[in-house]
């Protein structure tokens, strides 16, 4: 095999993300906490940000026992300040930026006669603008780097599917999240920087987790969903793990602008 690229005599070297600087939002969440666990054990050095400080420290007790330099900013992505400060800590701490992965969020359920505007722009602005001001934020001290990039941003199936349950905040967001996806993958696809994002459908989580047991309310609930989920199961923290490592790797080097549906098939039919 002399002679071959590295790739081909070692190809998990593609997923390689030894040493690299990422931030991560939301880490007090489900899914930040996870991404956090997920590049921690992948040998990345960490900064994570959340307003939930506690369980933010948890999670980093998490990434530090994973052998992870881990750095924390108790701060949530709600204004121009807050993410500046976020990405500034990320340069103090480790004196670069190479991977942004926003898995903050929220969902506030409620039908449209009767969500008021401003319940309405909290999601819009807890989905969407945080992200975009995060991506800003990133984009303004990469750029001048001249470094390739990793940006992956946090969807769901309910950015393509709608849901009867009061779902028109979360489902416009998300929907608006796939858009700023694809047009952030073209404007910065010539600096070398790739922006995708994991859009799940239910996983298995605290929020989630009644619907993992089993009784009547969850076995019905749960085999109503099920029918439409071509692999007929709910999701599990590992179907997360792999989409993630490979958007935040050189692996997905020529991929940008794309939501990569993490849900079973559910989208798909």
């Amino acid at each position: 095999m002399a002679g071959n690229p590295d790739w081909l005599t070692h190809p998990a070297s593609l997923f390689d993300v030894r040493g690299k600087v990422a931030v991560v939002t939301g880490a007090s969440g489900a899914f930040g906490s996870l991404a956090a666990k997920v590049l921690a054990g992948a040998g990345a050095r960490l900064v994570l940000a959340a307003g939930n400080e506690k369980s933010m420290t948890e999670t980093a007790q998490a990434c530090r026992e994973l052998g992870a330099p881990v750095h924390t900013v108790a701060r949530r992505p709600g204004s121009e300040a807050d993410c500046d400060a976020i990405m500034d800590a990320a340069i103090q701490a480790h004196e670069a930026l190479d991977i942004l992965v926003v898995g903050s969020g929220l969902n506030d359920p409620c039908p449209i006669t009767e969500q008021s505007l401003e319940r309405f722009e909290n999601v819009m602005d807890g989905n969407l603008t945080s992200a975009w001001l995060l991506c800003r934020a990133f984009g303004q001290r990469v750029i001048p780097r001249g470094t390739k990039a990793k940006v992956v941003l946090m969807s769901s199936a309910r950015g393509k599917l709608g849901h009867p349950a009061g779902y028109t905040a979360y489902c416009a967001s998300k929907a608006a999240t796939d858009g700023l996806t694809r047009a952030l993958g073209c404007e910065w696809g010539k600096h070398g920087i790739t922006v995708n994002a994991i859009a799940p459908t239910v996983f298995r989580s605290p929020l989630t987790a009644w619907m993992f047991e089993d009784n009547e309310r969850a076995n019905t609930v749960r085999a109503g969903f099920l029918a439409r989920v071509p692999m007929g199961r709910l999701g599990e923290p590992e179907d997360l793990a792999g989409p993630l490592l490979f958007l935040c790797s050189r692996a997905s080097d020529f991929h940008t602008g794309h939501t990569v549906y993490a849900d079973g098939g559910y989208t798909a039919g």
